[in-house]
């Protein structure tokens, strides 16, 4: 994990280095934002990875494609090398680094890093999350985080860019709840550390937006499910690694009680 962070630092730095108002940028098929930043970011992930995990399959978010046929039945790494790109474009700090382990399709460890927030969340299934400094050369002063039980005052983590009418109607639903609006996998890190109770997406996003994400939430004492409590699984590439909806939760218990299962 302390190479694998190191790792996801120095990708972090690549994109602080670089500025969106003169990064070059262009729109993939789908009409979604790609530039420089991306591709420099996965290029440094992608070149640690061969070292450090030489044998395992990588499906990252710029070259997914070309994993398309790999063995992802056993243990994968999966990344996004800069989730948030619309908020990168727009000057805002919501963006991230996320990189995730999976074994048998399910998340057990992930890492996202906030270039210009300087912090860095982690976390392995089973063996706690922890929150740490990004520096030049790496994270450090790593602090201990884990989700709160659901208060009286419940905080919503919800997209500022993808907000959809059924998350919109699932939040509501919940009674009266203070809405957190912010942009990428910044959302599941608010979870784990206790400063956001929920993070409803009923719309169709990409597993390298969420596996990270869902390990570190799980790490910290959280549920992460479909809507209707049903495991989510990755490496799906029949599907191109889509996830349709998911829900985080920051208390089991809460989920539970409305009759989520897990």
């Amino acid at each position: 994990m302390d190479d694998l962070t190191a790792l996801v630092a120095r990708a972090c730095a690549e994109i602080a280095a670089t500025s969106p108002a003169t990064v070059v940028r262009r729109l993939k098929p789908d009409r979604s934002p790609v530039t420089t930043a991306d591709e420099a970011s996965e290029a440094v992930i992608l070149q640690g990875l061969a070292r450090i995990l030489p044998k395992m399959p990588v499906v990252a978010e710029e070259s997914a494609d070309a994993v398309a046929s790999a063995n992802l039945t056993d243990s994968f790494v999966i990344v996004d090398p800069l989730d948030g790109t619309r908020e990168f474009l727009a000057g805002r700090d919501e963006f991230t680094v996320n990189l995730a382990i999976v074994t048998r399709g399910l998340p057990v460890a992930g890492i996202i890093g906030a270039p210009k927030q300087g912090q860095l969340w982690r976390g392995v299934v089973g063996h706690g999350a922890e929150r740490l400094r990004l520096t030049g050369s790496g994270a450090d002063r790593a602090e201990t985080i884990g989700t709160r039980p659901w208060p009286d005052a419940p905080v919503a983590a919800v997209s500022r860019s993808h907000m959809d009418a059924a998350t919109d109607k699932f939040v509501s639903a919940l009674g009266p709840i203070t809405r957190m609006p912010c942009g990428s996998a910044i959302k599941f890190c608010h979870i784990a550390e206790g400063s956001a109770d929920i993070y409803p997406r009923l719309a169709t996003t990409c597993e390298w937006d969420v596996a990270a994400g869902h390990a570190l939430v799980v790490a910290a004492g959280g549920l992460v499910t479909s809507p209707l409590g049903i495991p989510l699984t990755y490496g799906r590439a029949a599907e191109h690694f889509r996830v349709s909806a998911f829900v985080a939760w920051a208390d089991p218990g809460k989920a539970a009680a409305l009759k989520i299962r897990s």
